[in-house]
């Protein structure tokens, strides 16, 4: 079941539009009125599940100011009063799509901040940081700039988009974050990196598309009769994507350093639609899928430019420096301490399906690694399984600090023929492992 939900991830760029046929369709021939129904449930499928892995901790990690400043500058003082002039030009009879243009703009950066951010090499922290950020201020001026700007042509129910807003963002941002903490408590933080964390993204496309489908199904009679109308919408979305890329690209690039480049390019220029959607769908009600029309198209165009602008990322701001080990290594570790028994370490390997893990002191420094193999020969030896782990002789562990160059670590294992690594931080903590296979993987998305 989840390869066919991570299927509709994957390939959002096509499922969009699929989903706004099938919508198209779907109203035309039905009445689809009753779909309004499930506009709050499928709201909450959208946003709720991003919120899990919202990594709020890291807005207070130090540095990054500067980006930082510019980047919500430039969402905030510069690209929605852009999208304002584009949907004057663009739609000056058409207020409704107008706006629907301009609550795209308001609501700078996604998940998928983080992960383009990552696939362009750019600074990760400072895409984390911006990404929160940038969704609380976002959610908190939307309806300010909306009243401001668009409040003459169309009625903004300011209390209720405040409301809204707490129901569709804060809320969900409070239970995810709770639902987090709540996970890495119950299961570990590498359970819940390694196979919790890439379930939550896919849930929320399942509500993305949803909200699509019902958006269309909604507007489907007005779209058939005026078949140029998706078409309209496109232009001045492809111009404000293309001003926005520009603009932020001549930026990072004369002022910043190149992660730092990057980082800004993916701040400012994606969107988080699918709060601009969950507005525009529960605060105006019939309006609402008049609203929903464009920002429905802005997700085939903000995808296919985020993967576009990675592929020319290198001769924009040139190649990437040599990668360390916190950029490819797994987060969290498989441990337990030195008090534990045989049979604990027995049961963990099982239900986690790994081969080894790593051995902690009281004070949490890695002493050693316990295998399977390890285990096996004790278990011939008959040793008993009540038997605490400061009694095993543990495999050695290469402890190397996360800004370790990849080369050098392939080196040390070469040397030391210790083909697993734990990744420590400047406190000396173990903050996740890198393997073999982790740098294989690594090698392999180059080509």
């Amino acid at each position: 079941m989840w390869n066919k939900i991570s299927f509709l991830q994957k390939y959002l760029v096509y499922n969009i539009p699929v989903c706004m046929v099938l919508g198209i369709v779907y109203g035309y021939y039905n009445s689809p009125s009753y779909l309004k129904s499930v506009i709050m449930p499928l709201t909450f499928l959208m946003v709720y599940p991003m919120m899990v892995n919202l990594q709020i901790k890291k807005v207070f990690s130090r540095g990054g100011t500067k980006v930082l400043l510019v980047t919500q500058f430039i969402n905030f003082a510069i690209i929605p009063f852009v999208a304002f002039g584009i949907g004057k030009i663009f739609f000056p009879d058409k207020p409704l799509i107008a706006l629907g243009l301009l609550l795209a703009a308001l609501l700078p950066t996604s998940g998928m901040t983080i992960s383009w951010t990552g696939f362009a090499k750019g600074n990760i922290n400072a895409a984390i940081k911006m990404t929160v950020i940038g969704l609380i201020i976002g959610s908190l001026a939307t309806p300010l700039y909306a009243k401001w700007l668009m409040g003459t042509v169309v009625e903004i129910p300011l209390l209720n988009v405040f409301k809204q807003i707490v129901l569709i963002v804060f809320l969900p941002m409070i239970a995810g974050y709770g639902t987090q903490r709540f996970i890495i408590w119950k299961y570990g933080e590498a359970k819940y990196h390694k196979d919790i964390k890439k379930k939550f993204p896919p849930i929320s496309t399942i509500g993305v598309l949803g909200i699509v489908f019902v958006a269309m199904a909604l507007k489907s009679k007005t779209i058939i009769s005026q078949p140029t109308l998706l078409l309209d919408a496109l232009i001045p979305l492809l111009i404000l994507y293309s001003l926005n890329f520009v603009l932020s690209t001549i930026i990072g690039k004369l002022f910043f350093s190149r992660e730092d480049g990057i980082a800004l390019v993916y701040g400012t220029v994606m969107r988080n639609l699918s709060i601009a959607l969950a507005i525009a769908m529960t605060v105006f009600g019939k309006q609402g899928s008049d609203i929903a029309l464009i920002i429905a198209l802005a997700y085939i165009i903000q995808v296919q430019s985020a993967a576009w602008y990675v592929k020319f990322t290198g001769r924009i701001f040139g190649n990437a420096p040599e990668e360390k080990a916190r950029d490819i290594m797994e987060v969290g570790i498989f441990a337990l301490h030195d008090n534990a028994s045989l049979h604990d370490a027995i049961k963990l390997l099982d239900e986690e399906h790994i081969h080894s893990i790593i051995v902690l002191s009281k004070d949490n420094k890695p002493l050693g690694m316990l295998t399977a193999e390890v285990i096996v020969n004790l278990l011939a030896e008959q040793v008993s399984l009540e038997s605490t782990l400061d009694k095993v002789n543990l495999m050695p562990v290469i402890n190397l600090s996360c800004d370790t160059p990849i080369s050098t670590i392939m080196k040390e294992m070469k040397r030391s023929h210790e083909y697993k690594v734990v990744v420590t931080d400047d406190k000396g903590n173990p903050t996740g492992v890198l393997t073999e296979m982790d740098i294989v993987h690594s090698y392999k998305e180059k080509l």
